[in-house]
């Protein structure tokens, strides 16, 4: 495995993965509100969901996302475009309930990440918990 990603890198690539996560929210509120529509008639409107069950939502999209993308690539688009990917301590991709859990750790424990700095390995919190690794990409590492 490549040398550990920083700090910055993993934090661009959660802010380019919180945008992605933002417009697929509003595509799916769109959505469900073209169904509500179609269904009861016009005029058009956006669901009305209590804020706890968009948060329940929110987080649970959250996690799907995360832990899909370790799960199947071994990287969000975020961390693809930072040249980043997560994998085992042995460099294997994480299997599907590891990548859950540390979507899960992430989600919930954003600053985790600032563990970075401190950790001997560049690992942050979810990483230490799950046993995972951050590291560039073979040729984006400089």
């Amino acid at each position: 495995m490549n040398g550990a990603a920083g700090i910055v890198s993993r934090g661009l690539a959660a802010l380019v993965d919180v945008l992605v996560l933002a417009l697929v929210g509003l595509f799916l509120e769109v959505a469900a509100g073209c169904a509500r529509m179609m269904v009861v008639g016009p005029p058009f409107r956006m669901p009305d969901a209590s804020s706890w069950v968009g948060g329940v939502l929110g987080w649970a999209l959250a996690v799907c996302y995360l832990g899909g993308s370790w799960a199947l690539v071994g990287a969000t688009p975020g961390a693809r475009l930072m040249g980043v990917h997560v994998a085992d301590r042995a460099g294997r991709r994480l299997r599907t309930v590891r990548s859950l859990a540390r979507a899960a750790l992430s989600v919930s424990v954003p600053l985790g990440l600032l563990w970075i700095p401190f950790s001997r390995r560049g690992a942050a919190l979810q990483d230490l918990v799950v046993r995972s690794a951050v590291s560039y990409d073979r040729g984006s590492e400089d």
